[in-house]
């Protein structure tokens, strides 16, 4: 299935988002961005924090939905706020069943909090050891086993590198592992890097997830088209297209802090497509392993006939 392009025939337009248009890709009910951040100027940055974009809500980002046809999103405590899962929580509440989110926590989050953040929808916490100011490499372990008992997974960031560094931590987890941005590996890292081989192996024994989340972060020829990026993308899902999901990265803060171009998330819908091939590994990847991940209900398919 080749890779269609953005419409702009309706021209619906979205903050931090290049281009305009929804796209033409034949996106499925249910469809899920499981990578998304909110900022609000409400709540302070935590110290040290790099990055601090403009506000970008609820609202705004229901506006990219109409570009991507998405219906269910994850929405992801930033670096920029620390612990502080307010600005997530506001999120929660505002999207409803439709959302999920995954929080930041230190080693002194008490089991009566863990128990508030699940009921709010919370499935799993992050750890950003590239531009994170509260977790480190030693956190790993210990929060892996107090979110455990909740069914949540740990989601990670960190320099492509670091993975082999943390092999005999990552077979020994008692939680499933989610790598943000393509584990951040470069494509020319593909079946040359260990760090390559390893989420590979961890993704073909169902220990693991990857996101194809920020295919502008980790593309070496970048815009418009991050063509590069698709070996790397397809050497995931064909180890365990089970186990890959995709997510916008809106609003693109680094792109905001003139890191990267802004990207054209209908486009990277498109990307998506292109991808997967077929409708039925790009409903996998947008509905049904998210479903999974994250515990949204069953796709309304599967409600109707069952």
């Amino acid at each position: 299935m080749a890779a269609p392009t953005a419409s702009c025939t309706d021209a619906p337009v979205a903050p931090f988002s290049a281009g305009r248009g929804r796209t033409t890709v034949d996106v499925p009910p249910d469809a899920c961005d499981c990578h998304v951040h909110l900022y609000d100027a409400r709540y302070p940055a935590a110290a040290g924090a790099t990055l601090r974009p403009p506000d970008a809500g609820a609202a705004d980002y229901r506006q990219l939905q109409r570009r991507t046809g998405t219906q269910r999103v994850v929405f992801v405590t930033p670096s920029t706020y620390g612990t502080d899962n307010r600005p997530l929580c506001d999120a929660l509440e505002a999207f409803g069943p439709k959302a999920r989110g995954v929080a930041v926590v230190d080693e002194q989050v008490g089991d009566a909090e863990l128990a508030a953040l699940h009921a709010r929808g919370i499935r799993g916490i992050r750890l950003n050891l590239s531009l994170g100011v509260v977790n480190s490499a030693s956190q790993i372990e210990p929060l892996a086993r107090r979110v455990a008992p909740l069914g949540w997974h740990l989601q990670l960031l960190a320099p492509a590198h670091t993975w082999i560094d943390l092999t005999d931590v990552l077979d020994r987890l008692p939680v499933p592992v989610v790598f943000d941005h393509f584990g951040r590996l470069a494509p020319s890292m593909a079946g040359r890097h260990p760090s390559h081989a390893l989420i590979l192996r961890l993704l073909e024994k169902r220990r693991a997830w990857v996101k194809l989340s920020g295919a502008y972060i980790v593309s070496e020829r970048g815009a418009p088209l991050y063509e590069d990026v698709g070996a790397l993308a397809r050497s995931f899902l064909d180890a365990a297209p089970d186990r890959v999901l995709w997510g916008s990265d809106w609003p693109h803060a680094s792109a905001s802090a003139g890191h990267h171009a802004m990207p054209d998330d209908a486009e990277l819908m498109a990307l998506l497509a292109g991808w997967t091939g077929t409708s039925e590994a790009l409903r996998r990847v947008l509905v049904d392993n998210p479903a999974e991940l994250y515990g949204f209900a069953p796709p309304a398919t599967l409600q109707e006939t069952s």
